[in-house]
């Protein structure tokens, strides 16, 4: 309740019956449960900017868990969906997009994204079936051969392009890359992920789950926060604000009549960068602050009390302080 916790499924009908049946199961059978083994497993998620990574994160979860936007390099850190498929529990592990980098923050994103599929027991390479394996999804699937893990290949965006080129396309990637299995799917409307997920639940290990039944994140609400105020901000400002802005939530108050008061920091660069944020007398950062109010409601189920400000802290993107913030090893 202090803006710490991580985020869980609503205590919806089907939970609670499901909960319901098993203790009955347990009560009036003994240990018939103990005849059914649980799987569980991390699949890292990997792929160029902009593939749909974190939209099927937020499909497969059937929550939100990552921010979504238009905009390339979105995702920063790494950020785990957890997902209930039968028997199984499946830790989603949305990794940054890999590219070519150029700054510090850049190599930091690709860094994490190659240390995701390297400590997941499974990776999922996503494809924008548009976009093809030119430049950056090329350059993957070289770094792949390096990679020990069990790999499956996802092609999104299936709806975008012709049957004919889709099967050409999984098999030029087969070609370069011994896959396990290949899926063709639509992270925007769920085409194909029922078997995507029939099939996770079946290859990952038997063992125990690593999360409680009803947890869907383990990112902590203070960064999600931050994280939906600033998709809310590129998705306000399109191309006019460079990558060069970070949220930080710098105070939660849980308010005696049950509402919350959230204070956050937009950093920027530039003081040019600060008038763009705040906009003519003020619209831009009024219109963030609403929209990204509206969802905070929603997903804490409490009126919340959003303040933004804006400051100017030039060259954050060479602070490690920051890089700590953002989940980011601060390399050298």
């Amino acid at each position: 309740m202090y803006g710490s916790l991580s985020l869980y499924r609503s205590n919806c009908p089907e939970t609670t019956e499901k909960m319901t049946n098993q203790e009955d199961m347990a009560a009036g059978e003994g240990a018939v449960e103990d005849t059914v083994p649980t799987h569980s497993g991390f699949v890292a998620l990997i792929g160029p900017t902009n593939a749909g990574k974190s939209t099927l994160v937020n499909r497969l979860v059937g929550a939100k868990v990552s921010i979504v936007s238009h905009k390339v390099q979105t995702t920063r850190a790494i950020v785990r969906g957890i997902a209930i498929h039968d028997n199984a529990q499946i830790v989603f592990m949305d990794t940054p997009g890999i590219f070519k980098p150029r700054r510090r923050l850049d190599r930091a994103m690709v860094t994490t994204a190659w240390g995701g599929a390297k400590d997941a027991d499974l990776i999922m390479l996503l494809i924008d079936s548009e976009r093809g394996i030119r430049g950056d999804a090329e350059a993957i699937l070289e770094g792949l051969k390096e990679v020990s893990q069990p790999k499956i290949l996802v092609l999104n965006k299936i709806d975008r392009v012709r049957r004919e080129d889709l099967l050409a396309l999984a098999a030029a990637a087969n070609e370069k890359i011994a896959f396990e299995r290949t899926f063709m799917i639509s992270a925007e409307n769920g085409s194909g992920c029922d078997d995507l997920m029939d099939y996770l639940a079946k290859t990952l290990p038997e063992g125990p789950w690593y999360y409680p039944e009803d947890q869907i994140s383990d990112l902590p609400m203070r960064q999600l926060a931050a994280e939906i105020t600033r998709e809310k901000l590129f998705l306000r400002l399109h191309q006019e604000l460079p990558y060069s802005s970070h949220v930080e939530t710098e105070k939660w108050e849980e308010r005696k009549d049950g509402s919350v008061r959230i204070e956050q920091v937009i950093y920027v660069e530039r003081e040019s960068q600060k008038k763009i944020a705040l906009g003519k007398s003020g619209d831009t950062i009024k219109a963030i602050s609403t929209a990204s109010r509206k969802e905070l409601s929603e997903i804490l189920e409490q009126q919340v009390h959003l303040f933004l400000f804006v400051k100017v802290r030039e060259n954050w993107g060479d602070d490690p302080e920051r890089f700590r913030e953002m989940g980011l090893e601060f390399p050298r």
